[in-house]
This record gives structure tokens, C-alpha cells and sequence, in this order.
């Protein structure tokens, strides 16, 4: 398979045809005066090859040849052959399924500004696109997309259906529902790869990590829907555990549970956007504000509490982002740091936490072995990400780790996220590392796509 970067032109010329330059023709392998399939995501049409006298990479597709594809625009983007030379593909075409509602200059509400950093990554490059659930038509086979302009306004085009479907869906019942399932089926189906099928529930990565001993002994011990008798038990070994919502994520509805013998039972958690501290004597006390024999804890996982190691008296965790890469291999592409607020119950930035770079937080700890301690984390969390794709029916392009390390220097994972969030790329030291994650997700959008040498088209 031939790929090459190429200058796509759009031409008044009505003929069935598609115009190469003699240098892209040698390139993509190419005969003039052959009839080869022009394909774009799911659209394909016959033209045949002529061959034009022009320097450099440039391809003319004439009005009819642009209509019967749906080509979106002019630019560069990639042009990929069969080994036989029959087939020269365009783009690739890369959806991203995202949740709509916004206004004109907006519309994907509060994450406009996310998706556009996404689509300025690779949109020099491909045919690259937003688009939402209802902007499918499955009758035609097509998608109505919104482009980035390069003045950053927005337009929105017909294309065909995509050659790869990165999700970013932003609710996580919206990304589980029936219906969404469906959406994304109707994809696999098609042999449209899905990048990141949907959120996860961390009662579910625990259950996936299970059978991978070398990536379980980083879980901490925990239990779904937990009993009073079995939340007391846990207590008394551990002497502190976290509560938290199997579908929760920012750190909302957290309880930070501790025993301290002879003082009794105390409860952290985040209440109308500060921190709460509650005492209680009894057991009986705690459970009956928890609502523990009520079933309010149905939906918890109650876990085992890890002493971590701190910066003035406040536990550090970290966000690991990891991204498969042009070769299908993982790349740990971004790592922050957290430092909890006083008094709070995560390390979450909303909830008080500050943000800090890795070398930052782990010299102050280990000083001249801070380097050693990350390199560990890292090892740890491409272990973890093997061992979630293999315990997954569908394929795992990124994922978000938040990790500790204990007093002991033991490394613990608490968070899974098929979706991480891009805060930790708020810090000034760590935005080159959120563009290489950006770019990353475009190479591996490539690989799905089979846009790459070697390839089968």
C-alpha cells in the first residue's frame, strides 16, 4: 500500500475522471488512462486516471467525480492506494461523535473548544468532522458533519459515513443507553472501527482487571453494594476506605470514611461546594447517614483506603493519559500531578486540588529518584491498559489512569477512564504534552482508518 500526503483540488470539468500529477501518480503507483476506484469513507465511484503536468502532489477531481463523493473541501489530506493499484482512497474521513445542543458559534455547548483543538489537530490532514447522533441518515448513507473552518468558524456539509468514529460523547447515560449501543453497532457492522465505545463503571474495570493478576495486585480491595457488617469490617482492618458512585466521575458523591479507635467514626465528603467533616460514636451512626441498610449504597464501591505519599501533609495522586499511537502500541502522553486542598476529599482541581507537573510533585518526595518512581508508574500503567484491551469485547484507544504511590512506594491505580478529561493540560509545563495527546489521537484514527504503509485499504 502507497500513502502520501497530496493537494486536492476541486475542478468545473464534468468528465468521469480524477487529474494526478506525475509525481503523485509515481508515487500512489498509477497508470494514466486506467480506471481505478476513488473511494472517500463509504462512497465509492470509477474514474479514470489522467495525468496532468503540474509540480509537486496535486489531485483535480472534477464537479461530478466531487459530487458523487461528497468531497467536503479542498486541501491537503492523505491519499492511500491498494497494492494493485485500483483503488486510490481519499482522507481518511474521521467523525467525531460528540453531543450537540450549542448555538451557531457553539454547538457543542461548553465543549466547542475541546473539539475544535481535535479537529485542528488533524484537519490539515484528512477530512476531519463533528458530528451528533441525529446527524446520521442510514437511508443515505450519510453524515451531516460540521467542519472548522480556519477562521475557526463552523459549516456543515453532507459527507459519507466515515472510515472511523472517535467517540466523544460527554454523558455517560446517554453513551450506555440502548439506543447508543444501537448507533454504535450499526457502525461495527459497516466496518466503521469505533474509537473508545463508551464510559466505564469502576465496578467494571475492577471486574476486568480480575483474571490479570500482574495489573489486579495495583487495585486496591474493593466491594460493590456494600453491607454495614461488610463496610465495619473493612474499616477496622484498614482503618479508613472511600465510598464512591460506580458511575460517578470529578470526584462527586466521594465519602472519605475513617475509624480511629476510641475517638469513633468520622465522614469527609463535599456538600453545595465545600468540604464537610462529620463525628460520629457509633457505628450505627454513620451507616444511618450513609443510608448503608437502606440500599443508598446499592451503587457504590466501597475501597480500601491507601496511605499516599504527601507534599505538606496533603496526598499527591496522578493522571496518567495514555494513547495508542500510529502503530497500534501505547504511549503514556501525559502525566499531572494532583495535590489535594486541605480538608477535601479528592485531589480533584474543582475541589481545591492543585496542579503540578510530575517532576514537581516527585521530587519533592524522592528527590534525585523521582525519575525511577516514574518511570515505574509508567510501566505500570501500559500493564493496565494491556490488561483492560484484553478483558474488552471492543478495541481501547485511550485511557485515563489516576495512580498513587503509597508510603511504602507501592503504586496503586484508583480511576480507569475510557475518556479523560484534558484539566491537567490547563498547566503551562504540560501543553505541549496535550498536543502531542491531540496528535496521537489523530495517528491513531489513521491506523483504524488503514491509513498507514503496509495497510490493507
Amino acid at each position: 500500500m502507497s500513502l502520501t500526503l497530496s493537494k486536492i483540488h476541486f475542478t468545473k470539468k464534468t468528465d468521469r475522471a480524477v487529474y494526478v500529477t506525475s509525481a503523485l501518480a509515481k508515487q500512489l503507483r498509477l497508470r494514466g488512462g486506467r480506471t481505478v476506484d476513488v473511494r472517500l469513507g463509504g462512497k465509492t465511484v470509477s474514474a479514470e486516471v489522467r495525468p496532468l503536468r503540474r509540480k509537486g502532489k496535486h489531485m483535480y477531481l472534477p464537479y461530478l467525480l466531487r459530487e458523487s463523493l461528497r468531497a467536503p473541501k479542498t486541501g491537503s489530506i492523505y491519499l492511500a492506494t491498494s497494492e494493485g493499484g485500483t483503488t486510490v482512497r481519499l482522507g481518511p474521513l474521521i467523525g467525531i461523535l460528540t453531543s450537540g445542543g450549542g448555538s451557531i458559534d457553539r454547538p457543542f455547548g461548553t465543549r466547542t473548544y475541546m473539539i475544535k483543538e481535535f479537529l485542528r489537530a488533524g484537519g490539515e490532514k484528512a477530512y476531519f468532522f463533528a458530528f451528533t447522533p441525529r446527524d446520521v441518515n442510514w437511508d443515505q448513507n450519510t453524515v451531516l458533519g460540521y467542519f472548522l473552518n480556519a477562521n475557526g468558524t463552523w459549516s456543515r456539509k453532507t459527507v459519507p459515513l466515515p472510515d472511523v468514529v472517535y467517540n466523544r460523547l460527554a454523558s455517560r447515560a446517554a453513551d450506555v443507553s440502548y439506543s447508543m449501543e444501537q448507533l454504535k453497532q450499526r457502525f461495527l457492522r459497516r466496518n466503521i472501527p469505533v474509537f473508545n465505545w463508551s464510559f466505564y463503571n469502576k465496578w467494571d474495570v475492577y471486574r476486568m482487571l480480575e483474571d490479570e493478576p500482574d495489573a489486579y495486585k495495583h487495585v486496591p480491595e474493593s466491594t460493590i453494594n456494600p453491607t454495614p457488617e461488610r463496610l465495619k469490617e473493612m474499616l477496622q482492618r484498614h482503618k479508613f476506605i472511600y465510598l464512591k458512585p460506580t458511575g460517578g466521575s470529578l470526584g462527586k458523591g466521594i465519602y472519605r470514611i475513617t475509624y480511629a479507635p476510641g475517638k469513633g467514626y468520622f465522614a469527609r465528603f463535599r456538600r453545595n461546594g465545600k468540604n464537610v467533616l462529620l463525628r460520629f460514636q457509633k457505628f450505627s451512626s454513620l451507616a444511618a447517614m450513609l443510608g448503608a441498610s437502606n440500599g443508598r449504597l446499592r451503587r457504590y464501591v466501597a475501597q480500601q483506603g491507601i496511605r499516599l505519599i504527601e507534599i505538606d501533609g496533603c496526598p499527591i495522586d496522578f493522571r496518567f493519559h495514555l494513547v495508542r499511537d500510529n502503530s497500534n502500541d501505547w504511549v503514556v502522553a501525559g502525566v499531572g500531578a494532583k495535590m489535594a486542598g486541605r480538608g477535601s476529599v479528592t485531589t480533584h482541581i474543582k475541589n481545591g486540588g492543585t496542579l503540578m507537573t510530575p517532576q514537581q510533585a516527585l521530587g519533592r518526595v524522592f528527590g534525585n529518584d523521582a525519575g525511577k518512581v516514574l518511570d515505574r508508574m509508567k510501566d505500570v500503567s501500559i500493564k493496565l491498559a494491556d490488561a483492560i484491551q484484553s478483558s474488552s469485547r471492543h478495541h481501547v484507544g485511550e485511557l485515563g489512569f489516576d495512580l498513587g504511590v503509597d508510603q511504602n512506594e507501592a503504586i496503586w491505580m484508583f480511576e480507569a477512564n475510557s475518556k479523560p478529561g484534558r484539566s491537567i493540560y490547563k498547566h503551562p509545563a504540560l501543553k505541549d504534552e496535550g498536543r502531542e495527546t491531540l496528535s496521537l489521537v489523530f495517528q491513531h484514527c489513521l491506523y483504524l482508518a488503514k491509513f498507514r504503509k503496509g495497510g490493507k485499504s
